[in-house]
């Protein structure tokens, strides 16, 4: 190996809003993808570069230090920096057509949502695109918390949750008539961990959880996985079918009920009192608990009926977050339950993960009680309602169903009166992502329904690939 630094001879541009450290990273790190750097190359050492480049020693640092943390150099003790050798990119990162190589299930619609690259933002998403959320808020709330002191960002969060989010979220949710004080709530990594640490407090290997069915796909598996026997009720335009419902209550009697009262994915329809006051004389009757998920309630424009309000949380577990109206990034959600089912959850949760991320969740507040989250979700549900006549009307100008037609929130569940896993694979081979039926039952056998994302339906060209995929 040459002992003779490489040659980084960069053009600096000083009036730049580019700053200087930026430039010199983006400039080695160009060289070195293109092989002009080769790997093994000793870099020049902190203080020729400054000199060679008129800048001060401490932008060197800090140069170097940003491109060993991505990769691009290697800091030797005593020695300087060397190129690193680059991994070669995959020569293929499309996925496989499902209608050849892959199976139409769950981690297959899960895996494609995750893709780094889609081409447009796919109807078969379960959030809203990046431009319909307010990206601007949560940089001034992240600005805000980098200027206060950082002691109180770097040790772990309170197991139970950010005090004040709490309190924030107990103001929040007296505007649904749900009483629950700080104490009563504790916060989770979204709907998703709450949904988890609920079943494994309350349920045991054997035991019966019944869903909506249709419902939120990703649950069917991760209960499964515990050991838990999960069994649909049928949903109907109201909320679930009753009389089904007192069946299969009576045959398996089991431990927990999950359901969307509000916004219900994938029909958003929501409950009606009649059928809310119908499902808690069951729980009574049968010995279960109503597990309430409301992850997309502050897409409904008000006025709707919460289990939650009506039972006072005695036999109602109530779920909410954020990941589907403010930033899915921020993974911040939270359980409001009985004081002392709110303590075994905290317990099970710090057992489990010690704490959520603290830093999330002063991000949430910060919103939250700013009043910046009120304000985006007048534009958001004002957009939805703008999107949604034209959408239902193109999805009937191509034969399909809308079952029923929603008034609000992001999804349509549409009957194409044909498989829509064979629907869905022929769109794949276009890159567009569909969601067929099948994944929301937990049977998952072959569905005509389909769930479609409103806000995906602006797009001529969206369209013109999913009338191809119904062909």
């Amino acid at each position: 190996m040459t002992n003779t630094p490489a040659s980084t001879s960069l053009s600096l541009v000083r009036d730049s809003s580019e700053p200087l450290a930026d430039q010199i990273v983006r400039g080695v790190a160009g060289r070195i993808e293109e092989r002009l750097l080769r790997p093994g190359a000793r870099m020049p050492s902190i203080r020729q570069f400054a000199q060679a480049h008129g800048v001060s020693p401490f932008t060197v640092v800090a140069s170097y230090d940003r491109l060993v943390a991505q990769g691009y150099l290697d800091s030797r003790r005593g020695a300087g920096f060397f190129v690193r050798e680059r991994p070669q990119p995959a020569r293929n990162l499309a996925a496989p057509s499902p209608s050849s190589a892959a199976t139409l299930d769950v981690a297959w619609l899960v895996r494609n949502l995750f893709r780094q690259a889609p081409l447009q933002f796919s109807p078969g998403a379960g959030v809203l695109p990046a431009d319909w959320l307010d990206g601007a808020a949560v940089a001034k709330a992240l600005a805000s918390l980098s200027r206060q002191n950082s002691a109180g960002l770097l040790g772990y969060g309170a197991p139970q949750g950010f005090l004040p989010l709490r309190q924030q979220l107990q103001r929040k949710l007296l505007e649904v008539e749900i009483e629950a004080a700080p104490e009563h709530i504790v916060t989770t990594l979204g709907v998703t961990q709450a949904l988890d640490l609920v079943a494994r407090e309350f349920c045991r290997p054997g035991d019966t959880i019944l869903v909506d069915d249709p419902a939120w796909f990703l649950m069917f598996g991760s209960f499964a996985a515990l050991g838990l026997n999960v069994v649909g009720v049928r949903r109907l335009a109201d909320g679930p079918d009753l009389e089904q419902l007192a069946e299969l209550a009576a045959r398996h009697r089991p431990s927990l009920f999950i359901i969307n009262s509000v916004l219900h994915n994938p029909t958003s329809s929501s409950l009606s009192a009649a059928k809310a006051y119908g499902l808690l004389r069951l729980a009574e009757q049968f010995d279960f608990t109503v597990v309430e998920d409301d992850i997309y309630a502050d897409l409904h424009p008000g006025g709707a009926t919460r289990l939650a309000a009506l039972d006072g949380l005695k036999r109602v577990i109530y779920l909410g977050g954020f990941s589907k109206s403010m930033a899915p990034n921020l993974r911040v959600g939270f359980i409001a339950t009985s004081h002392e089912r709110a303590q075994r959850l905290a317990d099970r949760k710090m057992l489990s993960t010690l704490s959520t991320s603290d830093l999330g969740e002063r991000v949430v507040y910060k919103i939250l009680s700013e009043g910046l989250y009120r304000k985006h979700l007048d534009r958001v549900r004002a957009r939805l309602d703008a999107a949604r006549p034209q959408a239902l009307r193109q999805l009937e100008s191509l034969g399909l169903r809308l079952d029923p037609a929603p008034s609000a929130g992001m999804f349509v569940w549409v009957d194409a009166a044909r498989d829509t896993n064979a629907v869905a694979a022929r769109a794949m081979q276009d890159e567009l992502l569909l969601a067929p039926g099948s994944l929301f039952s937990p049977k998952q056998l072959a569905s005509t329904h389909m769930r479609l994302n409103v806000a995906a339906l602006q797009d001529a060209g969206t369209l013109r690939l999913l009338e191809r995929a119904l062909g």
